[in-house]
Parts: structure tokens; sequence; C-alpha cells
């Protein structure tokens, strides 16, 4: 009997694509209890930084799965915002059109517990597959996808080993689509995307040489050249030797046919020495691949979802690379919809949960497509000095990422976030046994009832609804007899969340609203069961 004869592997999720999007669905969905099966196809993870960090909200939620601390260890020291220099030329050694600090991620100033990370892509990969791997996912790379098909039951998939050729059968209640820009997955769904599509295919090399004769003393951060293309990149890895390099491909190449000397002689172009010393850094093991392609573009896929199979990350959209959306938006896709699959997967919820991923998701691509796209015209102008009109950039930025929300209404800029259902649920800071704590610490595994001092029904309430809805729900009170949460300044639970003494929050695993009352209810029980049958609702 051959191996795809066999009876098939059973697992719950099977996650195709093991780069950051495909290892941060697996991180999170172990973080539920889940199990799943990561496949690559490339032997190993790259060594190219691509993304060069995660935003605050990103961090947020890498901080419920307990890698925030890990991530800062592994913290990329060149990108180090504050010491930096944006350039914009001709060439690095050419006359500058422009010259200044780095875009500084906007500070939180208090609405968030975390921080801009600084961590390049390889870095926080190889974090995510410890992580996965400790939370019981099971990472095959080397590993290709050759065919699926689903039912009403799940989904079942063909597998190949790369090097030995040799297929195999899994089958799983669902799949997850983390397969990139021009998702192979997404293709055979017949699912189009919309926007103004693909920009450019750009080659991308790190290498090694010393720029300081270019550099003419500038510590260099970022520089968007015009040689040997219009819109070339040129990015700091180490902030010494090495350097992330990115252009049009040529006409005519392919990330196949480019030789070595070509990769050099675009690289010398770029920063305008003809005999620079270049060594090129290759991104996978002897014989792998020794520079990457990329696409630039901005297009949403349509749809989300196809019965059992989902898109995330890339595959469901593509931005410009300016603002350093793209990845967070990927892993935010990830923990959103893995808390979904969690609820219907454990019988908590019927599976009307899982069309909220597209409703939800889909509107923050596009908003976040919007931002990125008229970040990108600014930088790339012929003046690239990013100043143009409209509202102030820092705020657009700092609500584009944390001010979205799922449902109806505009975005919120991150200061005025009050609660409101939708939205994510506040920061504030809080004491528990004399330790000191966000109250998003409180978030990650479970519906979550807050309330404030005068709230003891609702956490009567709450031991209730769960025990009648099978869903588990936290209560915590904070402050007031006995409570052991209590705010020991700033902002109360009740001033923070728009609620007063006797009113309640239920905050969804994610950290965002999903109900609120005001003030008491003449029946809490009820009040909240109601609540809670509205999130994990029921076939």
């Amino acid at each position: 009997m051959s191996d795809t004869q066999q009876a098939p592997q059973q697992v719950p999720v099977l996650v195709v694509g093991g780069a950051v999007t495909g290892l941060s669905t697996a991180v999170f969905l172990g973080w539920h209890g889940i199990r799943s099966l990561v496949v690559e196809r490339h032997p190993d993870t790259l060594s190219h930084p691509r993304s060069r960090g995660v935003n605050p909200r990103t961090v947020e939620l890498y901080r419920q799965v307990g890698l925030e601390d890990p991530i800062w260890s592994e913290a990329s020291l060149a990108t180090d915002f504050s010491k930096l220099l944006m350039i914009r030329a001709e060439t690095l050694a050419g006359p500058e059109m422009f010259s200044g600090p780095t875009d500084q991620p906007d500070p939180t100033g208090g609405v968030s517990p975390c921080e801009w990370a600084p961590i390049d892509q390889d870095r926080l990969e190889h974090l995510l597959r410890g992580r996965a791997t400790e939370l019981g996912a099971e990472l095959a790379f080397g590993t290709e996808l050759v065919s699926f098909t689903q039912d009403d039951d799940g989904v079942t998939a063909v597998l190949r080993d790369t090097a030995t050729g040799q297929e195999r059968t899994v089958r799983a209640a669902y799949l997850v689509a983390a397969d990139g820009s021009r998702s192979p997955i997404r293709q055979e769904l017949g699912i189009v995307a919309d926007g103004p599509g693909e920009f450019a295919t750009t080659l991308s090399v790190l290498f090694e040489a010393d720029l300081s004769q270019a550099a003419r003393g500038r510590d260099v951060g970022v520089c968007y050249l015009d040689k040997p293309a219009p819109s070339t990149i040129l990015f700091a890895h180490d902030g010494k030797q090495r350097w992330i390099f990115a252009t049009a491909m040529p006409e005519g190449e392919t990330l196949e046919t480019v030789t070595e000397e070509q990769a050099i002689g675009l690289v010398r172009a770029a920063i305008g020495q003809r005999d620079l010393e270049v060594r090129i850094v290759p991104q996978l093991p002897a014989g792998g691949a020794k520079w990457l392609s990329f696409i630039i573009g901005a297009q949403v896929a349509r749809d989300y979802r196809r019965g059992r199979v989902f898109l995330v990350g890339d595959a469901a959209h593509l931005v410009p690379p300016t603002g350093g959306f793209g990845a967070s938006l990927g892993i935010q896709d990830a923990n959103n919809l893995a808390w979904k699959l969690a609820a219907v997967l454990d019988g908590e919820s019927g599976p009307e949960l899982l069309d909220t991923y597209q409703t939800e998701r889909h509107p923050v691509a596009w908003m976040t497509l919007q931002q990125a796209l008229g970040m990108m015209q600014e930088r790339t102008g012929p003046d690239g000095d990013g100043e143009g009109e409209g509202p102030d950039p820092a705020e657009a930025y700092s609500t584009t990422v944390f001010g979205y929300r799922y449902g109806d209404g505009p975005p919120v800029p991150p200061h005025a976030l009050r609660g409101e259902p939708g939205t994510r649920a506040p920061h504030i800071e809080l004491d528990r046994a004399g330790e000191r704590i966000s109250s998003l610490d409180l978030y990650g595994r479970a519906p979550v009832l807050l309330t404030a001092e005068g709230g003891q029904p609702w956490v009567d309430a709450a031991t209730a609804v769960a025990a009648d809805t099978g869903v588990r729900v936290d209560a915590h009170r904070v402050g007031g007899p006995g409570a052991t949460l209590t705010a020991p300044g700033g902002r109360s639970v009740a001033e923070s969340h728009g609620i007063a003494d006797d009113g309640a929050v239920l905050v969804r695993p994610d950290g965002f609203v999903a109900w609120r009352s005001e003030g008491a209810a003449a029946d809490p029980k009820a009040a909240l069961r109601e609540a809670v049958r509205a999130l994990y609702p029921r076939t």
C-alpha cells in the first residue's frame, strides 16, 4: 500500500506556509490548546530580515502567549529608529534630495504596556518556531502541498517531501492558507483580489560591504534611491557591515536567472561606487537561494474564506512595505482566526462564529492598505520628505495600529478608546497581589467579564452563565472589599471603559470589547447570558 493510500494523518488544523503568519497561527492555536501541522516548502526559515519589526498592538498579542520578553531579547540593534537617518537620493554616494530622522513609531503614551519591537523577521520566526513546538504544533519544513479537497466535515490534503518526493495524506478539520501574496491555495479556490494590484517584482539581496565612503559619516537607516531603478530601497541591517537592498527585478530576468555578478552590479549602482567590494549573504543552506524576490503591490482578497479554508497574511492582502504594516496585519489575522477556530473545535460555539473572520478583518486590511499607500506616495515622490496635506501623520498611523474597529463606526484614535463594543479594550495599570500588570494581561484565553467596585452581581452572574452556556467566562472585579485587583493610580476601570461603578464589559480573547452594560442590570445573569450567546453563537 502506498503512503497516499494509507490512513491519513488526523490533525485539527493544517497550516500551509511556515513564515511569520503561519508560525503565528500555530502559536495562537496552541495557546488555545489546538494542535496544528505547519508545512513549509523551504527546507528552513530564511536568513533575510524581511519585516524589520512589529507594532505595539502585535506585541500585545505576543505578550499574551509569553513572547514579549524573548522578542526584546532578540531585538535588532540596527532598527533603533532614534539613531538612524532616512535619506532620499539618486545614489547613497550622491547628493541628497532629503535627509532627516528615520520615522519614529508613534509613542504609545500610556495607551499600551508595549512598544514597537524592532526585531527582524528571521529572528522572530526562530522564536515562533520554538514556541509553536512547545505548544504542541508539528512543523514540517521541506514539505509542499500537492493538492487538497474539502467536504462538509473537513479537508483532505496531499503533501510531498521536497527532498525525497514521498507523498502522504493529511485529514484536517480546517486549512489555513499562509502561502504568500500569489497564494496557490487562493488561486485554486478561485478567489480574486481587488485593488491596484501588483506594482513590481523586486530583487532583494542581503549583502556585506563597507559603505563608510558613500555614507560620509551619516548614520544610515533607510534610503529611497533612484539607481539602479526608481523606488530602490537600502536598509541598514546590523548598522555596520550588513545591508538589505531591494530594487526592481531587471527586465527579462527571474529569481533563477539573475547571476551573482548582476546582483553585485545592481548593489554598486545603488551605492554609487563601481569598485565596491560586495559579499552576498545566502538565504538558505548550501545549494539554496542566494537572494529573494518580493511582490510590491496593494490588493485585498475578495473572500477570506471558502468552506473550511481560510486565508491569512499576504494570501489575504498585500500592502506596500512603507510603514511596516504587512507582518503585523497578518499576525493579527492569525490571532483573530485562532481563537474562533478554537471555540468551534472545542464545541463552545457553532461554526457561524467563523463567518466573523471575514467581516472583521477585511475592512481592517483596506484601512491599512490605504494608510500604507499614502505613506509610500509621500516617501517616493520627487521631494521624498514625507510631508503632505491631510491628517496628522502620527495620529493617522497610531489610529491604524490601535484604533481599527470591528463593526460599524469610524476608527478611534487610541487616546479616545473608552470600551465601546467593537474596539480594542483600553489599557490601564492594575495591582494584583503586589504585582503591577496591565488590564490587557487579563485577556487571551477566554472571554473576560470586567467590572468595577460595585459590580459583584456581574461576577456572580458570570459563574452561572459559564455553567449554563458551557463557555468559560473569567470575571474580574477591580476595587472594593475582597477584590484581588485594584487600580492603584491613574484611570479607573469605570472611567476608562465608559461604565458606572456597577457596570461591566465583556472582552473577547483577542482583547476587543464584545459587549458593555454602562450600569447595573435588573437581571445581570440574563443580560450576560445573551451577550455570551451573541459572542459564541450556537447552531
